[in-house]
């Protein structure tokens, strides 16, 4: 018999896990998180939105820290700028951590993650 080998999907995958964190983590810090759905609707849209009544708001891309190429897809390649350049910025969080958490109150930084 073969041994059953989890398929990891969108949904289950490396990256929903650290969502996950992230989300429960933020709402600990009282901010109030909205995940987006990547439907076809949604492309180029960071993961979270998340607002804070002392903080402002922020979108949030999840990335797994693991993953080294094709880290934003052409929409978000197209969007992220657009979105940053009109006042709202874009923050890549890579876990729940401390240090990761603190990267909300600092300049947006996606583009970091281009290079």
């Amino acid at each position: 018999m073969k041994k059953f080998k989890v398929k990891h999907t969108v949904a289950n995958g490396p990256e929903a896990k650290i969502q996950k964190r992230i989300i429960q983590r933020l709402r600990y810090e009282e901010w109030f998180v909205k995940e987006t759905h990547g439907n076809m609707y949604q492309s180029g849209f960071p993961d979270l939105f998340a607002t804070h009544s002392l903080y402002g708001h922020r979108w949030i891309e999840v990335k797994n820290p693991e993953r080294t190429s094709n880290l934003f897809t052409n929409a978000q390649l197209e969007n992220f700028p657009k979105l940053c350049a009109h006042g709202s910025g874009v923050w890549v969080l890579t876990d729940d951590s401390d240090s990761e958490y603190q990267k909300l109150f600092k300049r947006f930084n996606w583009y970091v993650y281009c290079l």
